[in-house]
């Protein structure tokens, strides 16, 4: 984990489902007036530069926000998060990308908090100065699994906490199904949201069965495909588990999930799905 740096992959289509789905998670809970915390458990940098030698390396941006950066029939659900990624570029030009703990920072309002661990010390430190000035954000240097241990429940009872894990170490499918399962006991009310790579079929088979039998209610899947199914190349797709998802973020989910997939999928090769794991 300490060795991945996510400017390789910043702005690709992973990003962005991941990003437009937690913005539709951070705006319903902004519904409420009371308060409420938002936990990123593997928060990088903050923002990515993709103009820098990395990020042009394999160029993951171009067929990921680079598709959508131009275009002028996004759903309305998706126009939150275009405009959150354009405010970091005001002269119109795609350079800089938002990381999620810089996207929940333009959804979160006065009296809610943000909380984000780090254990990469190079991306702790940038992420400390992004945030500096930040009253309302708190950046710990920290491994993810411990950081939910040590900020669950918080003290707002609402929330949403985002398990973003880079997943290049082994097992990690069943380090985060524990992590689910222990941070349930502590706080069962929270909204978790946890992204995580297609990977062969029987690895996924396996995370789904876990996530069954971890007691945990309400887990909603959703999945985005963009190209055919060949592990020996690349990784064709991701998914993210919403555990007791907002009202209606099943129905908002839907429609804009399909636009991504014609928007992001390659020669129309993958699907958009979406399904209830473990059911209400």
């Amino acid at each position: 984990m300490l060795a991945y740096r996510h400017l390789f992959h910043a702005g690709n289509f992973a990003d962005v489902f991941k990003h437009a789905l937690l913005v539709r998670l951070l705006l319903a809970l902004g519904r409420k007036d009371k308060p409420y915390c938002f936990l990123d458990t593997h928060a990088g940098t903050g923002r990515y530069d993709l103009a820098h030698p990395w990020a042009q390396k394999a160029r993951e941006f171009e067929n990921g926000i680079g598709r959508l950066w131009d275009r002028k029939d996004a759903p309305a659900a998706l126009a939150p998060y275009l405009q959150a990624v354009h405010a970091e570029n005001p002269d119109g030009k795609l350079r800089f990308y938002p990381g999620s703990p810089l996207i929940a920072k333009r959804f979160v309002r006065p009296g809610d908090r943000i909380i984000l661990t780090e254990l990469n010390k190079t991306d702790f430190a940038e992420l400390k100065a992004l945030f500096e000035r930040d009253r309302r954000v708190a950046v710990h240097f920290l491994d993810a699994y411990q950081g939910l241990k040590a900020f669950l429940p918080p003290q707002e009872r609402r929330g949403l906490v985002l398990i973003d894990s880079s997943f290049d170490r082994a097992r990690e499918f069943e380090r985060i199904t524990k992590a689910l399962r222990q941070a349930g006991e502590r706080w069962a009310t929270g909204t978790y949201a946890v992204w995580y790579p297609l990977m062969a079929p029987g690895a996924m088979l396996a995370f789904a069965r876990s996530a069954k039998q971890s007691g945990i209610r309400r887990i909603l899947r959703l999945e985005l495909l963009v190209q055919e199914r060949d592990f020996d190349i690349t990784v064709p797709g991701c998914g993210m588990l919403v555990v007791n998802p907002p009202w209606r973020f099943a129905d908002e989910a839907r429609p804009l999930l399909d636009w991504l997939w014609r928007a992001l999928s390659v020669a129309g090769a993958g699907s958009a799905t979406i399904d209830w794991l473990v059911p209400e």
